[in-house]
């Protein structure tokens, strides 16, 4: 696997630890403008070049311009540096050669129109992945696999980030070093339906096997423009390979009208896999785009809209609409009883789990709401293609605002609930420990019991979690 911080994961599997020249990002003094006469020349305001910035290292600017970047080749003086090539911007489907000089220029002006003294920036080190590659190619030397996610950051997007080049020069350095290796490349998608909850439902696909070319292997060797050809024509067809096993629709709306749609065309009595489920969604998406603009399409998507409000507003499910319109008043009498007493037994044998945990559960809860406010960007965990079925908002408006690839932010509350429970819990257990070691103590038990009651509870209390979970669930289910 390749993660940012290999020292935890190791621990469970072999890891290549990474670092990110983004992790390192500061804030550049000043402003900064491009040179309208040379596209290579950049002149700062107030700035201070020759202490943040470095050669190979980086220049970003802000998002009305794409997060537009530019490789650093010469750092002149503290207000004036020479880039290695023209700025540029992500593009679509994983291309990251878009020019975006004119967008530059243009953002430029209108700073100067509106009295700035330029564009505010960001300075990024030049950091040395020799040894992740080396790392890569000695694994792959030795008929091993590697997992990489491509798109660098985790996401709660109906679609695909643009992936980073890092696999195409993994796959293409490695075959390139060695003349008789033969990588293939295997596209795996993650369909997650409730992301920020503990213990969700996901379903893993794995797609076609993708055999790099040797003619790119050859482009890729020649180096310059042709190893960048190479390795965009490989991120090419690695895209394509993800998205055949990934649900993307445009927008968010058109993954809510999908979904409805799906949930309406199931007949009464079927049960689908969660294969199936995902299957379908892709088969309609697929169909979808394909006559989004027909007259037809065009009016059910309406109607499904006004479906999917009218259930909100009702505080109703789709699965719930068949029996909330059934005339059989004394079977729903009956039912309602069963599943209130139901109810009342599985909140029972929860009640000591969610009791000895809610100092864990709690916090943990109001601990990721606070850190989702400040949250910026791309906040990087191990990120495969996330493509969420969300259910409801759940971030808050600025963390949202700050980042370029977020809907809700769900994965920023999911990740700082993990990290608040790992640090939490032998705390908790170490105060519970302590408390029943002292009562046994003051109620004279017999050694046995006073010696051992630390080790009941650090392996009793995993096993109240459990169950409460699991009770707690089948609850829940119930309650729904």
């Amino acid at each position: 696997m390749i993660s940012k911080d290999g020292r935890l994961t190791s621990l469970l599997f072999p890891t290549v630890p990474v670092t990110r020249a983004a992790d390192a990002a500061k804030s550049g003094a000043g402003f900064v403008y491009l040179d309208p006469l040379d596209p290579l020349k950049v002149i700062g305001v107030r700035s201070s070049f020759m202490k943040q910035c470095m050669v190979r290292g980086q220049i970003v600017l802000p998002k009305e311009v794409g997060y537009a970047t530019g490789e650093i080749a010469e750092v002149i003086s503290d207000t004036e540096i020479r880039l290695s090539r023209e700025f540029i911007t992500t593009g679509k489907g994983g291309a990251s050669d878009v020019k975006a000089t004119a967008k530059v220029l243009a953002a430029c002006e209108e700073a100067n129109n509106a009295e700035k003294q330029g564009l505010v920036y960001k300075v990024l080190p030049h950091v040395d992945q020799h040894e992740v590659y080396s790392a890569v190619f000695r694994r792959l030397n030795g008929n091993g696999a590697i997992g990489i996610f491509p798109e660098g950051g985790s996401h709660d997007r109906p679609d695909l980030l643009p992936l980073k080049a890092g696999v195409s020069v993994m796959a293409l350095g490695a075959m390139s070093a060695n003349a008789n290796l033969n990588i293939k490349l295997v596209p795996v998608g993650l369909s997650y339906f409730h992301p920020h909850k503990f213990r969700s439902r996901a379903v893993v696909e794995f797609g076609a096997p993708i055999v790099v070319p040797r003619d790119l292997v050859e482009k890729y060797e020649k180096g310059g423009s042709q190893k960048r050809e190479a390795c965009g024509k490989l991120l090419e067809m690695v895209h394509d390979g993800l998205k055949a096993v990934t649900i993307r629709t445009p927008d968010f709306n058109t993954l809510m009208v999908i979904q409805a749609g799906r949930r309406l065309y199931k007949t009464p009595g079927q049960h689908w896999t969660l294969g199936q489920v995902v299957e379908l969604n892709k088969r309609f998406i697929e169909a979808y785009l394909v006559y989004q603009n027909e007259p037809r399409i065009i009016a059910l998507r309406h109607k499904i809209t006004a479906y999917n409000r009218r259930l909100r507003d009702l505080g109703l499910r789709d699965h719930q609409v068949e029996r909330a319109t059934s005339p059989r008043r004394l079977r729903n009498a009956a039912l309602l009883l069963y599943r209130t007493g139901l109810l009342l037994a599985w909140s029972v044998l929860a009640l000591p789990g969610v009791v000895t945990h809610a100092p864990i559960f709690i916090p943990a809860k109001i601990v990721s709401k606070i850190k989702a406010k400040g949250a910026f960007a791309l906040l990087l965990i191990l990120d495969v293609p996330n493509n969420v079925f969300p259910d409801r908002l759940c971030a808050s408006p600025e963390a949202l605002a700050a980042s370029t690839v977020k809907l809700e932010g769900r994965d920023i509350l999911a990740t700082w609930k993990v990290l608040f429970s790992v640090g939490a819990t032998p705390l908790l257990y170490t105060l519970y420990a302590i408390v029943a070691s002292v009562i046994a103590y003051k109620k004279n038990a017999p050694p046995v019991i006073l010696h051992w009651m630390p080790v009941w509870i650090f392996v009793g209390m995993p096993f109240l979690a459990m169950s409460s979970l699991k009770f707690g669930e089948a609850g829940m289910d119930v309650f729904k």
